[in-house]
Parts: structure tokens; C-alpha cells; sequence
């Protein structure tokens, strides 16, 4: 899944549902590009450099990739960060604690898990 966001169940998805690996019609398309994969490794990069119980921001990703265009990345900076939870190798925090990345609104941390 390229957003990294929970799939709801859906009633139209009933018969299906085992199968089902996209939230939308536009996470189908979009897909995981090569630089979505080099924003999740830029991620893990930055907090491999810190301190154990340290954070990154999504828009440090975002800068490191993306230049002088950072601010477009910050979406994609944020569903590699929700990719990398899905996976167990971060987790994302708000104000210190612990928050479930697909509802998560604002201003968000990246820590090791």
C-alpha cells in the first residue's frame, strides 16, 4: 500500500476482502515510486544518526530528498513514515506519545520503535 493508512472494512469488499491491498482507487495508482523508498531510507538514515530515543520530523526527510521542493514531498514524507510503522520499525508520536498514523492530524514525530 503506498499511503500506509488502515484499510476500513468495507461492505462492498465483503467477498474480497482477503485480497484487498489498496484504501483507494488512488493509492492503487500511485504506488510506491522510487522516491518514496529513498524518503523511507532517508528516514531511517536520520534516526540511525541520533541518539536512541530521538525523533526526526517528516520535513527533514522531506528536505534531505527533495531540495528546494521539500514542501511537496511532505505528504509522501509522511505516508513513507506510516509505511515504516506498518512494518514495525518506527512509530509516530504526537506531544511525546504514541499516536495510530492513519488518523494522526498535525504536526507529527518519528522515533525508533
Amino acid at each position: 500500500m503506498s499511503c500506509g493508512r488502515t484499510i476500513e472494512w468495507r461492505k462492498k469488499w465483503e467477498r474480497d476482502w482477503d485480497q484487498v491491498r489498496y484504501c483507494s482507487d488512488g493509492c492503487r495508482r500511485r504506488g510506491v515510486t522510487d522516491q518514496d523508498s529513498e524518503l523511507e531510507r532517508t528516514i531511517t538514515s536520520l534516526l540511525a544518526q541520533r541518539a536512541r530515543d530521538a525523533t526526526t520530523c517528516p520535513s527533514e526527510a522531506a528536505r534531505a530528498v527533495g531540495g528546494d521542493e521539500w514542501r511537496e514531498l511532505m505528504e509522501p514524507a509522511r505516508a513513507a513514515a506510516r509505511r515504516l510503522v506498518e512494518r514495525g520499525e518506527v512509530e509516530i508520536t504526537q506531544k511525546g506519545h504514541v499516536v495510530d498514523p492513519s488518523t494522526a492530524r498535525g504536526p507529527i514525530r518519528i522515533r525508533r520503535t
